[in-house]
């Protein structure tokens, strides 16, 4: 297979990150040996850039504050046809993403992983109250059959890029699913593991501000 076929066919693991550097070293170690992984910098003030690229991951530095930002920046520089995304905190397993690949390779255009924690008090019960108020109003209003908003994803590159620039902050993956449903794309849900954090602090759910915020930002894309 000639580079430029390995491009076409690879896939790219967004991993945007704001001060995980001690949660990082577990969840690059984990991502499939063939899959690139691309950590974006959104203003992290501990070791997270070093971090990563001592584990040989390719890092960007996106400065404009936000999730929704960090994500946009690793997928306008990923170079291979498929991006995933993954959380940085080592909640989610690097193993569940070849599912969600097979099954845009396999006609999907979208498929996005539905958390299930391995444990109890894992995922806090307003957190998981909240994600099934937003994922309901998602099945009704726009017809998309998901009961969670897309914490881990693959989508094709081109396909991503073509739905525009999207919220910049926690409203993303909302945003996302939203523009997926108008543009009648064809979005698979499957289970997912959700653990505890393997370091640092959420920025969510870590504090009444970051949740205000979180809040704030959803119903701001669902207006």
């Amino acid at each position: 297979m000639t580079d430029i076929e390995k491009l076409q066919h690879g896939v790219t693991v967004v991993i945007p990150c704001r001060d995980e550097a001690e949660a990082l070293p577990g969840v690059l170690a984990a991502i499939p040996a063939d899959y690139r992984a691309l950590v974006v910098d959104n203003g992290s003030t501990d070791a997270t850039a070093a971090v990563a690229r001592r584990a040989g991951a390719r890092v960007v530095v996106e400065p404009r504050p936000g999730y929704g930002s960090a994500v946009q920046a690793g997928i306008d520089a990923a170079d291979t046809e498929l991006v995933a995304v993954l959380d940085g905190d080592g909640s989610m397993n690097p193993a569940d993403l070849p599912g969600l690949v097979a099954l845009v390779r396999g006609g999907a255009d979208l498929a996005v992983g539905r958390r299930h924690a391995i444990r109890r008090g894992v995922w806090p019960w307003h957190a998981r109250l909240g994600n099934r108020l937003l994922a309901r109003r998602l099945r009704r209003r726009y017809g998309i059959p998901v009961h969670d908003i897309g914490a881990m994803r693959v989508a094709r590159r081109t396909a991503l890029l073509s739905l525009g620039p999207m919220h910049d902050r926690c409203g993303y993956p909302l945003e996302l699913l939203i523009r997926a449903g108008r543009a009648r794309w064809d979005v698979i849900e499957r289970d997912i593991s959700y653990g505890p954090r393997a370091g640092g602090t959420s920025k969510v759910s870590g504090s009444w501000r970051g949740s205000v915020r979180a809040v704030r930002d959803f119903w701001s894309v669902l207006r």
